[in-house]
């Protein structure tokens, strides 16, 4: 028995790991602010030994940080997806399919130039059912905005994961 189309959210949309990215920014602070309170405790460190200390307590927060960025924004116009280190913006008919497949680690995105583009703001890794819900969500949006090759039977659409 399929699972029923959903209908598209309202835009703008704006689809994320939220505890994730919660817990890799509350890490970062609490990591930061450990790290420098100790190289200031420790009394045996020299001024350059602390400067180091707590640039490296910068260093790591801020690649929690850079963890902490995946997102994908659905607005009237298309799909901005940022990743790790990049951020790439698509019109609606540049996506074909919207897939998340049993054991993807994220949402694949099928463009119409050939390509495939992880959109790494929807991860089962943080809540299997919240990321099928994302998916399907961002599906549907695709599905309304005119993509093709998105139905409910597409191979690999986010719907075959539900």
């Amino acid at each position: 028995m399929s699972a029923p189309v959903p209908q598209p959210p309202v835009l703008p949309v704006t689809f994320r790991p939220t505890v994730t990215r919660a817990v890799l920014l509350i890490s970062a602070a609490a990591m930061f602010v450990a790290m420098t309170v100790m190289s200031l405790l420790l009394e045996t460190l020299s001024g350059g030994e602390r400067g180091s200390f707590i640039l490296m307590a910068a260093l790591f927060a801020g690649v929690l940080v850079l963890l902490s960025r995946p997102k994908v924004v659905a607005d009237d116009t298309g799909v901005t997806v940022v990743n790790l280190t990049a951020r790439r913006r698509l019109a609606w008919p540049e996506i074909l399919r919207v897939n998340l497949r049993p054991g993807d680690p994220w949402v694949f995105l099928d463009l119409a130039d050939g390509t495939s583009l992880p959109a790494l703001g929807i991860q089962p890794g943080s809540g299997k059912a919240r990321a099928i819900r994302d998916a399907r969500a961002l599906r549907a949006l695709a599905e309304s905005h005119g993509s093709r090759g998105t139905g409910p039977d597409s191979p690999g659409s986010a719907h075959d994961n539900g």
